[in-house]
């Protein structure tokens, strides 16, 4: 099968991803996506853990053949899959065969497992000193904690994002939520492509190349910004405040005569805009509401005035109203209704890729628009070990060695 050539900024690099479940996957198809040949090593028979968390599935479980989860589909597409068994030695000697002349290695595993089977950053390091050898955990290389597994719910709990979110107490439904997407191995993910892309920077300047320690907790962290600061800065807990801004008003889920849209000020200006549109200029001197600060100490006041202003109209009716006023807003959209979005379909947020195993697969586009080396799309999610006679060939094994280890069950 000929597939179209790299043309995104990466091309020529070539990353090893020893990922699984969603943080390194995530990072790894980000590179794929620009160019970056990724070759996805994973466990022979049964590959990446994350094709079997489901339902829902793209394919479902039987007793002829395990299940094939739609989640997977999600952060593996721009990759090649080589089948291994790391457990053997002739299984090690192979990564390192292939990692020999490879610029990028990703890897999730906990802290010192790849180290156990020779191939550790100090190991590889010896076999490529140029090579870049990224490990993603869940708290980190060092640190009592980084022996710890660290999926991403638990880090949404220990990283503080938990405390800033959901109702606060008094409220019905009250209590910590997390985040209803995995937005702690997202970050850890994003950092992780962030890490090496610098580190590629820096190779150029010195020709070496460096272990990056990316851990979940970390990125969860450091992503805590006004509520972190709040507490450090100012020794205020900002605690959760559902759908309302700890520091803007109005800010949260306004009641409309058809369901909820979202109205968003974050300036005196914007409530200037919005008072004005909902015919109540006096809102604009009344020293309840004059004022951000004003605001924030009155939202129980402002809120109800701004939901009762608000009857009369629907959805669609005050989307408009508010936005051609220049007052951010917008409706709650399910991924149905993202879907057949005008501004998505005319961003092109959504693509096909052809499946061997499933016909079109239907994916979110790469947020990156370039103008001079966009993303490519060029490989769908692959199959456990589809594209074990390419990447052999092109280690330069011969026919008789694979078929040895075949035999041996190491691919």
């Amino acid at each position: 099968m000929t597939r179209p050539a790299s043309t995104g900024p990466l091309a020529g690099l070539k990353v090893i991803d020893m990922t699984r479940v969603i943080a390194g996957p995530f990072g790894g198809q980000i590179l794929g996506d620009l160019g970056a040949d990724v070759i996805k090593i994973e466990r022979r028979g049964e590959g990446d853990d994350c094709r079997r968390v489901g339902p829902p599935w793209i394919r479902e479980p039987n007793e002829e053949a395990p299940g094939e989860s739609t989640y997977f589909q999600s952060a593996n597409r721009n990759k090649r899959s080589l089948s291994v068994d790391f457990a053997k030695e002739e299984g090690q000697a192979l990564i390192r065969r292939i990692a020999s002349d490879a610029d990028i290695l990703i890897e999730n595993y906990r802290t010192g497992t790849l180290g156990r089977y020779g191939l550790g950053y100090e190991q590889m390091r010896a076999v490529n000193p140029r090579l870049i050898y990224c490990s993603i955990t869940g708290f980190g290389q060092e640190g009592p904690y980084s022996g710890r597994s660290g999926y991403d719910f638990l880090i949404q709990g220990m990283a503080g994002l938990m405390s800033v979110t959901g109702y606060p107490d008094g409220e019905p439904g009250a209590g910590p939520l997390r985040v209803g997407i995995p937005v702690a191995d997202i970050l850890a993910g994003l950092n992780a492509v962030i890490g090496v892309l610098a580190a590629v920077e820096h190779r150029h300047k010195t020709g070496e190349g460096q272990h990056i320690d990316i851990s979940l907790f970390d990125a969860q962290a450091a992503a805590l910004l006004n509520s972190a600061s709040s507490w450090m800065n100012a020794g205020t807990k900002l605690g959760r405040t559902g759908n309302d801004h700890p520091s803007a008003a109005p800010y949260g889920v306004y009641e409309v005569d058809d369901g909820h849209i979202i109205v968003a000020t974050f300036n005196d200006r914007e409530f200037n805009r919005l008072a004005g549109v909902l015919g109540h200029p006096e809102w604009i001197t009344d020293p309840r509401f004059a004022r951000n600060g004003d605001r924030v100490r009155n939202r129980p006041e402002l809120k109800a005035a701004v939901t009762e202003a608000l009857r009369g109209k629907t959805r669609v009716e005050w989307v408009k109203i508010l936005n051609d006023a220049t007052v951010s807003a917008g409706p709650i959209n399910d991924i149905e209704d993202m879907e057949n979005d005008e501004h998505a379909i005319a961003r092109n947020l959504f693509f096909s890729m052809p499946s061997p195993e499933f016909g079109d697969v239907k994916m979110i586009a790469s947020p990156f628009r370039m103008s001079g080396s966009p993303p490519d799309y060029r490989i769908s999610p692959p199959s456990i070990g589809e594209h074990n006679d390419e990447i052999l060939a092109e280690a330069g094994l011969t026919e008789q060695e694979c078929a040895a280890l075949r035999e041996k069950c190491v691919i």
